[in-house]
C-alpha cells in the first residue's frame, strides 16, 4: 500500500481485444506503472515462480513413489491384510500427524514469517525426510505403524511451516494491493504443475513397479532436484524488511565501512542452512519481572534510557534483552534491535567508528558488573549515528516503516523517577 501512496491519477489506458482495461499511473519518481504483471509484483516473482515450479514438479513425482511404496506397506495386493488393520494403520498416522500440526502450529506458527526463507527451505526439505521414510516403511514391516505415523508427523509440520511461509512471501510479492490476486495465481500454479507430475507418475510407476533399486535411483535422483530448485527459489527472493539476520549484516558493514547493504546484496549473503532458529544474544519484548526485582534495579535500568525500550546487557554470555514500551513502534523495535547488535558488536574484533572503538577498550578493560554504564553511553552515540543509519537504510531500498524481527508480545510502561517500592 505504500507503494499506492505514491501513484496519482491514471493517465492513460489500454486494452487488448475484448479484454479487461489496464490503467497507466505515474510513479513518484515520474515513472510510468502499468497495472497488472509485471508491475504488480516484486521483481523476485517471475525467478523465484519458475524454480518453484520446478521442486513442485520433482516433489510430486517423489510423492507418487512415496505413496506406492506406503499402499504396499499397508497391504494392497496382499490376500492376508485386513481391512481392520490397514484402517487401524491409517487412523493412527492421522491422529498422529493432527497432534503435531497443532504443537507445531502453537510452538511456531507466530514466529515463522520472521524467517520465512529459511522456515520454507527447511519444510522442504523435512518433507523430502517424511517421503524418504515412506519409501522405506515396507522395507521393516514390524515398524511400518510407527514409520508412517512418523512421516505424517513430519509432514503436517512442513503443511504449517509452507503455509505460514507462503503467507509472508504472498505479502512481499503483491505490490498493488492484490495479495488475493497473487495468492489465487500461485494456488493455480501448484496445481496445474501437480496435474502435470500426475500424469508423468501414470507414465513412470508402471515402469519402477517391481525394481526397488530403480525406483530407490529415481527418488533420490527427484529428491536432489528438489532440494536444488527449492534452493535456487529462496535464494532469489529479495526481502526488503530487515529480519535479524538481514539487520546484522547491514549493520556489520555499515560500522565496518561507512556503508549500508542494498537488499539484493544483504539478501545474496544471508546464511539460509543457519539462520532460522534466532540467536539467544537478543531478545526483544522481553517481560520487565525478568530483569529487574527492586526500585534500584529499576531506577539503574532506566537511567539514560530516553527512548521507549529498556535495554539489559549481560557481557558474561554476550546476550541482550530488551523491554517495549507501549508506545514502541516499527521504528523503536528497529533501533533497540540495532542498539542490541551493536553491543554485541563491542566484543567482536571487526573495525567500527572511533566512538565505538573506546567503548570497546572500555568493555574489554572494565568490569563485567558495570554493564550499564556502557549501554548509558552507547545511548548517546546511537542518538548520532541510528538517524544516519535509518536514512542510509531508506536510501538503499529498505522498507523500515515495518520489520520482520522476532518480537514477544510483552510491552511495559515505566516512571523515570519510579517511587521506593519493591516490585
Amino acid at each position: 500500500m505504500a507503494d499506492d501512496a505514491g501513484l496519482q491519477t491514471a493517465l492513460c489506458s489500454e486494452q487488448f481485444g475484448s479484454g479487461e482495461a489496464r490503467g497507466c499511473r505515474v510513479a513518484a519518481d515520474g515513472s510510468l506503472q502499468w497495472e497488472g504483471f509485471p508491475d504488480s509484483v516484486s521483481p523476485d516473482y517471475l525467478p523465484y515462480q519458475l524454480w518453484d515450479s520446478v521442486q513442485a514438479f520433482a516433489s510430486s513425482l517423489s510423492g507418487s513413489l512415496a505413496t506406492q511404496a506406503v499402499l504396499l506397506g499397508i497391504g494392497v495386493g496382499n490376500a492376508k491384510a485386513t481391512v481392520s488393520a490397514a484402517t487401524a494403520t491409517w487412523l493412527v498416522k492421522d491422529s498422529t500427524g493432527m497432534l503435531g500440526r497443532i504443537v507445531f502450529a502453537w510452538w511456531k506458527g507466530s514466529k515463522l514469517d520472521c524467517n520465512a526463507k529459511q522456515w520454507r527451505l527447511f519444510a522442504d526439505i523435512l518433507n523430502d525426510v517424511a517421503m524418504f521414510l515412506e519409501i522405506m516403511a515396507p522395507v521393516y514391516p514390524i515398524c511400518f505403524t510407527m514409520t508412517v505415523s512418523t512421516s505424517n508427523l513430519a509432514k503436517c509440520i512442513v503443511s504449517v511451516a509452507g503455509g505460514a511461509t507462503r503467507a509472508a512471501l504472498t505479502v512481499h510479492q503483491a505490490r498493488r494491493n492484490n495479495m488475493a490476486d497473487v495468492s489465487a495465481k500461485d494456488s493455480s500454479q501448484e496445481t496445474l504443475v501437480n496435474l502435470a507430475g500426475l500424469l508423468v507418475s501414470l507414465l513412470m510407476l508402471p515402469l519402477v513397479s517391481g525394481f526397488p533399486g530403480f525406483s530407490f535411483g529415481c527418488f533420490f535422483f527427484l529428491t536432489a532436484l528438489h532440494i536444488y530448485a527449492n534452493y535456487r527459489a529462496v535464494r532469489a527472493l529479495v526481502m526488503e524488511t530487515l529480519n535479524e539476520g538481514r539487520l546484522r549484516l547491514v549493520l556489520k558493514h555499515y560500522l565496518q565501512r561507512g556503508e549500508v547493504l542494498d537488499p539484493t546484496t544483504a539478501n545474496r549473503m544471508e546464511p539460509l542452512w543457519t539462520g532460522f532458529w534466532p540467536t539467544p544474544s537478543l531478545s526483544l519484548g522481553v517481560p520487565l519481572h525478568r530483569l529487574v526485582s527492586s526500585v534500584s534495579e529499576l531506577q539503574q535500568l532506566v537511567e539514560g534510557h530516553q527512548e521507549p525500550y529498556l535495554l539489559c546487557w549481560d557481557q558474561s554470555q554476550n546476550q541482550v534483552q530488551v523491554v517495549l514500551n507501549q508506545k514502541a513502534d516499527p521504528k523503536t523495535v528497529l533501533r533497540a534491535a540495532t542498539h542490541g547488535l551493536m553491543l554485541g558488536a563491542l566484543q567482536g574484533d571487526g573495525p567500527l567508528p572511533a566512538e565505538l572503538k573506546e567503548l570497546r577498550n572500555r568493555v574489554r578493560a572494565g568490569p563485567k558488573k558495570e554493564s550499564w554504564v556502557i549501554v548509558k553511553e552507547t545511548h548517546q552515540v546511537l542518538d548520532m549515528l541510528f538517524p544516519k543509519f535509518l536514512k542510509g537504510l531508506q536510501d538503499a531500498g529498505w522498507k523500515t516503516e515495518k520489520h520482520q524481527l522476532e518480537v514477544d508480545e510483552w510491552r511495559a510502561t515505566w516512571l523515570l523517577s519510579p517511587e521506593k517500592k519493591v516490585l
